[in-house]
């Protein structure tokens, strides 16, 4: 089940977008739903609300284009309009002795939302104005001494210059 960790709630000028992409954690095509503010219903303008969890190519706070599609019964997903210069980053918990929940709260005090479902997966968010050095750091060196597996999802160019 997908929850909100510390974002706001929708609002009642948002709608779910549907997305149907390739994740390269699952090795499988993916549906996921996502909630959006509704930026401009005729250019079917809207803004990422939440973290996506599987890997599209987008981030929160990116504008995308989405439409009604009669296939799919729903609004769908087409492509980014505007990035918002967020990063998304996919974590796998891999020690079971490590506290996921305490963990995500490390990444909280660094500055990161982050999403979860099950014990041992979360994704999370890297604001533009965040720097991605620190937390880099923080992921390599979990990552090194074998306690979690991280991959970026969505990395905006920011924050692949502050490595």
């Amino acid at each position: 089940m997908l929850k909100k960790c510390s974002k706001k709630m929708p609002s009642f000028n948002s709608e779910k977008i549907f997305v149907r992409y390739f994740s390269n954690v699952l090795d499988e095509i993916v549906v996921e739903t996502l909630w959006a503010e509704t930026i401009d219903v005729e250019k079917g303008l809207y803004k990422i609300d939440n973290i996506p969890f599987y890997g599209p190519e987008f981030s929160s706070d990116d504008i995308v284009f989405a439409e009604f599609d009669d296939d799919e019964e729903r609004i769908t997903y087409r492509n980014v309009v505007e990035y918002s210069g967020n990063s998304t980053i996919q974590v796998i918990v891999i020690d079971e002795k490590l506290n996921i929940e305490v963990l995500r709260n490390e990444f909280k005090e660094l500055g990161c939302e982050t999403e979860g479902t099950g014990s041992n997966y979360f994704v999370m968010e890297v604001l533009f104005n965040n720097s991605y050095s620190t937390i880099y750091k923080k992921l390599s060196e979990l990552e090194s001494a074998g306690k979690i597996s991280f991959a970026e999802a969505n990395i905006s160019q920011k924050h692949l210059n502050e490595k």
